[in-house]
């Protein structure tokens, strides 16, 4: 048992409901997400219930002290399930209804990093129908979308159209990125501390820590949690980082509710921090108590 697990436990709410699933498109992996905190959870003998959100209109047992969000993408990201619980009066995990919108946003999440010089690359927002200013290569993002959903890569002028069109399937408002060619690298955040940087790829190089000089590692942690921090977020989540050939690092995005099966890179990065699975659930309901007692002051 880690030295603070104690601690956090003895504070534990006696009955937990994780929400799982979702309507969103991203329902699959964000059941296997739930089964995933769901067994950590009764590992330490808590009375955990798993509740399959389909809509609005799910339904928690009594006496529920705590809702563990598991849900990725709409729905569960967006900020609707943390109103809908704020309303009820139930605790749950994860940063709060206006942080958890703005992250969701695309097209919000770009202004912050405009604000806060977070780098990010070059970006503007294009109506549905209309044509970008950025020269290809670009990439076209739905506003409002889990992170793939929606999302195009043009290299050539001809397919500009088309990819308006898809993206446009989604929302009408689109953001449209010079595109930056590089790793894509993926960065834990847990409160204040940025995890080890997983390398993402092929099993055969998928090793944490990433191989990147140290240095350089350092740098990308301390730009992610700039990013964190610029969207106002407090609890936990996921950056995602392009490192460009030339070692430039750009983030892309902010995920509130990443992946937490045992072999998601947010748990992979926490291990390679000396964080195990079951700490890493109950880390997260820490910091987000944490946040629910500041927001009272």
């Amino acid at each position: 048992m880690s030295p603070n697990r104690t601690g956090i436990m003895k504070d534990l709410p006696k009955k937990i409901a994780v929400l799982m699933g979702g309507p969103g498109s991203e329902r699959d992996v964000s059941l296997a997400t739930g089964r995933g905190v769901s067994k950590a959870l009764r590992s330490l003998d808590v009375e955990v219930v798993d509740v399959d959100v389909r809509d609005e209109n799910f339904r928690l047992p009594k006496d529920v002290g705590l809702a563990f969000i598991t849900i990725h993408g709409t729905f569960g990201e967006d900020g609707q399930l943390q109103k809908i619980l704020d309303d009820r009066g139930i605790p749950y995990t994860g940063d709060g209804v206006e942080e958890s919108r703005i992250a969701f946003d695309k097209i919000l999440t770009k202004e912050k990093f405009r604000e806060r010089n977070v780098v990010t690359p070059e970006w503007e927002v294009v109506d549905a129908g209309r044509r970008p200013k950025i020269p290809v290569p670009l990439v076209v993002k739905p506003a409002r979308q889990g992170s793939t959903v929606g999302v195009v890569i043009v290299k050539n002028e001809s397919e500009v159209d088309s990819a308006m069109k898809e993206a446009a399937k989604y929302d009408r408002k689109l953001l449209v990125e010079k595109f930056v060619s590089g790793r894509e690298l993926t960065i834990g955040i847990l409160g204040d501390q940025a995890l080890p940087i997983p390398q993402a790829g092929g099993a055969a190089e998928h090793v944490c820590p990433a191989k990147i000089d140290p240095d350089k590692a350092k740098k990308i942690q301390e730009l992610a949690l700039q990013a964190f921090r610029a969207l106002g977020l407090v609890v936990y989540g996921r950056v995602d980082v392009l490192l460009t050939d030339a070692g430039e690092p750009f983030v892309l995005e902010v995920n509130t509710i990443p992946g937490m099966t045992e072999a998601s890179l947010l748990p992979e990065g926490a291990a390679a921090a000396g964080i195990n699975y079951v700490d890493l659930c109950l880390r997260i309901i820490e910091l987000s108590r944490a946040r629910r007692e500041r927001a009272r002051r």
